[in-house]
This record gives structure tokens, C-alpha cells and sequence, in this order.
């Protein structure tokens, strides 16, 4: 996969009560990357994919607490600047017009100054352009660029100043020829032993390691060569937050690993065997399931686990019920310390990566859906009962399916999941979520 299917990350930075969170709600609307049937996910609205115009870009709210001091809130917009420079490649630096200029801007628009990211400067409440243009032109001493003036409130404004986001964007047509490596993005909670899975990885004397300069992210990317073929693993760890809030360190683990996930095919969620499947494990385990990833659950330090000849069942049981939503991840039981299994994660890489990418014929598709029709009547309602006409892949990464039935809403979640399950017993699609599309077509166009 090349870096082309990589969305841009724009960060925002402010002051509190500039409007952050308007800015974000009239660009993401409602329809937020939210998963409705995905439960034990909480939403707090960290990132949201936006579609403007023919460009995808994934926005990034990095604002953490309101707090009340002017020190605090200097060193809060440090940190939510540090997130930017790190994660972001367009940061969007939000100002006030009705506060005016603050100290606490320009010492924030030095730091962003001296990272040598684009930074649009945009000035938001300008609900009159006549009335406050003058006011507008004070942020010129910010010395970042001109300043865009919108109401984010008003929705004015909003088109200018994602056309100016969007003049920094990456370019899309990539020269170099296409990447076909897997890349793999190793994610977990900070301690779980993301960076010795790596190392040890690394420290196998069949491997050769080189690595590739900074990508876009600023995350060093490590090549890896296993059994003759080559991986790039992208590392979200050596997060070492010296933090006292605690919210800040999960958006920013949370901001690591939306940017990690996106590049990756394959997400390695590593999971504390200790200490057993947490929330926060499931908050990260679901962006790479709203995002369409194969997914492989990793747990570490098995080594170190007292066990009985339960252990294994009892442990995987917990695991499919905290990451219910997730019945098709592919679990494995590792130990980075001792090396145990590690290259079973490669052959499991290898599998979970293959039916990620793996196309399944029409005819074969159309064949599994009507047999499964006739095993189960789809459901009816009303006297009127669902019809399913066709079935066709439509893509990979993940497979993607459209079906074709006489009524939508006849066509309940529940009899989806059962299609999914009969088209996964023909072809396993062992580590991969499946994606279904559903087209109403009226009975006259058959």
C-alpha cells in the first residue's frame, strides 16, 4: 500500500472557548465516524474523518481541559501544540477575534513557527466580515501567515479556509512505484510492551533491520525481514508522557494511533496478559475496526501469566467479550520477553494480511447467498418479505460487499450478520472485517 491511500491529519490548536469544538461539529456534521452497533466504544469526539470537495482528510481535536488559569492554559496549548507538530501534516491554529490577541498566541505561534509544519491561521466569531476586519488584521503579528477569518457558528467562511488547508496536503500522486510490503502498525496502551515486541522482533538473527527516515508522521517506520520477505512496521510506542493529566495522554495515545492505523494493512493490538483486556484496550481495538483492518490481538508477557490448562479459555473468552464487535481478530498469546511465538505472528501477519486483500467471484458470492436463502427465509414484515437479488465484491482492504435486496429497510442487521457468517465458513476470512452495502432495487429493473 502506498502512502497515496494515507489520509492527510490536520490538527486544531487553541486557547479554550475560541471554538474548537463548533469549528469541528459544522465540518464533521452529524455524520461522525461513530459505529452504532459497535459496542463498549465510547465516542468522545477526539477525530472525525471529513470529506470536502474529492479530498478525505482525517480532523484532529487536540484541546484537553477548559482550565483557569492563564499559566495552565499556556502550558495545556504547549501540549495540544506538541500533539500537533507530531502527529499533524497541517496544523490549523484557531484564534479569537472577540478576545483579540493574546500573549498565550504568540508564544504558541513561535512553537508551531519554529516546527516547520504548515500552520493556517484561522480567526473564528467573525460574524460580520465588514464589522471586524480590522480586527482580523491584528493576528498579522503573529507572524504565521495571513489570517482567515470565518464563523464557524454561521458555517461562514468554512470553504476558504479548507481550500487553504488543502494547498498543503501531501501530494497525492505518488512518483515512487507502489509499496506492496505488508505494513503492520503495532498499537496497545502505553506498557504493554509495544517497543520490546519490536526489538525483539528485530533481534532475531534472521532478521535485517534498516530504517526509513521520518515519514510524514515523524513515526520511524522499521523494515523487517522475516523468512525472506520483507515487512514495515510502524511504531506508535516511546510515548513516554511526562504528563501529570491524565486526559491528555489518552487523546494523545488515542491521536498516535488514529495516524498509526491509517497507514497501517495490518494493526498488532498488544494487550497485557497480566493484567488482562481493559477499556482502553477497546477503545484502541476499535479504531482499527471502524477503519476496516485486519486485525491481530496479541497478548504479551504470557510468560509471566500463572497458568492452569484453563488459562487459554478463560482468556480468549474475555478478550471476544470485551471486543464482542470484533469476532473475526485472530488471537495469539506471545511472550516479547522470551520470544514465544513470535514467529507465529508472521505466518498469522501473512494469513490475516492475504484475506484482507482477497477477492471472491461473483458467481461463487451469488451461489454461497442463495443457498443461505434457503436455509434461513429472509425476514418480512408487514406481509411484505425481503428479496436479495445479487451479491458482488466491490473492493478490498477491507472486502467490501454490495447486496442488492427490494426493500432496505426490510434488511435487518441480524440477517446481514448471518450472510457475513456463511460467506466467512466458505472462505474464512480469518482476521479481517467484512463490509456489506445495501442497494434497494424495485422489482420492475430485475
Amino acid at each position: 500500500m502506498s502512502k497515496k491511500n494515507q489520509k492527510p491529519i490536520v490538527a486544531v490548536v487553541g486557547r479554550p472557548n475560541v471554538g474548537k469544538s463548533t469549528l469541528f461539529n459544522a465540518l464533521a456534521g452529524e455524520n461522525i465516524s461513530i459505529v452504532k452497533d459497535t459496542p463498549g466504544i465510547t465516542r468522545d469526539r477526539i477525530y472525525a474523518d471529513i470529506t470536502w470537495l474529492d479530498r478525505t482528510f482525517t480532523l484532529i481535536d487536540t484541546g484537553g481541559i477548559e482550565p483557569d488559569s492563564d499559566d495552565i492554559i499556556l502550558s495545556q496549548m504547549r501540549a495540544q501544540a506538541q500533539i500537533a507538530m507530531e502527529t499533524a501534516d497541517v496544523i490549523l491554529f484557531l484564534v479569537d477575534v472577540k478576545q483579540g490577541l493574546v500573549d498565550s498566541d504568540g508564544k504558541v505561534a513561535d512553537m508551531l513557527r519554529r516546527s516547520h509544519k504548515p500552520v493556517v491561521l484561522v480567526v473564528n466569531k467573525v460574524d460580520s466580515f465588514e464589522k471586524y476586519m480590522a480586527d482580523v488584521y491584528e493576528f498579522y503579528n503573529l507572524g504565521i501567515g495571513d489570517p482567515h477569518p470565518i464563523s464557524a457558528a454561521n458555517r461562514m467562511g468554512l470553504g476558504d479556509m479548507l481550500e487553504e488547508v488543502m494547498k498543503h496536503f501531501p501530494e497525492t500522486e505518488e512518483t515512487e512505484e507502489e509499496d506492496e510490503r505488508p505494513r503492520i502498525a503495532i498499537v496497545g496502551k502505553p506498557n504493554v510492551g509495544k517497543s520490546s515486541l519490536i526489538n525483539k522482533l528485530l533481534g532475531e538473527d534472521r532478521l535485517i533491520v534498516s530504517d526509513i527516515a521520518g515519514t510524514t508522521r515523524d513515526a520511524v517506520d522499521t523494515e523487517i525481514t522475516f523468512d525472506g520477505k520483507e515487512y514495515v512496521f510502524i511504531d506508535t510506542a516511546g510515548l513516554r508522557r511526562k504528563n501529570k493529566i491524565k486526559e491528555d495522554l489518552e487523546r494523545f495515545m488515542i491521536i498516535r494511533t488514529v495516524s498509526a492505523v491509517d497507514r497501517a494493512d495490518v494493526v498488532v493490538l498488544v494487550i497485557d496478559a497480566v493484567e488482562g483486556v481493559t477499556e482502553q484496550d477497546a477503545k484502541i481495538a476499535g479504531i482499527a475496526h471502524e477503519r476496516g483492518k485486519a486485525v491481530i490481538i496479541a497478548v504479551n508477557k504470557w510468560d509471566a501469566l500463572e497458568k492452569d490448562d484453563k488459562t487459554i479459555y478463560r482468556v480468549t473468552e474475555r478478550v471476544r467479550d470485551t471486543l464482542s464487535y470484533m469476532p473475526y481478530a485472530e488471537i495469539l498469546f506471545v511472550s516479547a520477553k522470551t520470544g514465544l511465538r513470535l514467529p507465529k505472528l508472521f505466518e498469522t501477519i501473512n494469513m490475516v494480511s492475504e484475506n484482507h486483500a482477497m477477492r471472491v467471484q461473483t458467481g461463487v458470492l451469488n451461489e454461497i447467498m442463495a443457498e443461505a436463502v434457503a436455509m434461513q427465509q429472509p425476514p418480512s414484515d408487514k406481509g411484505k418479505r425481503l428479496k436479495l437479488y445479487y451479491i458482488t465484491q466491490v473492493s478490498v482492504k477491507p472486502p467490501t460487499f454490495v447486496i442488492f435486496v427490494n426493500d432496505k429497510e426490510l434488511m435487518h442487521f441480524s440477517y446481514t450478520r448471518y450472510i457475513e457468517n456463511q460467506i466467512r465458513e466458505t472462505f474464512g476470512f480469518k482476521g479481517t472485517p467484512l463490509r456489506f452495502i445495501i442497494r434497494e432495487r424495485k422489482e420492475k429493473e430485475q
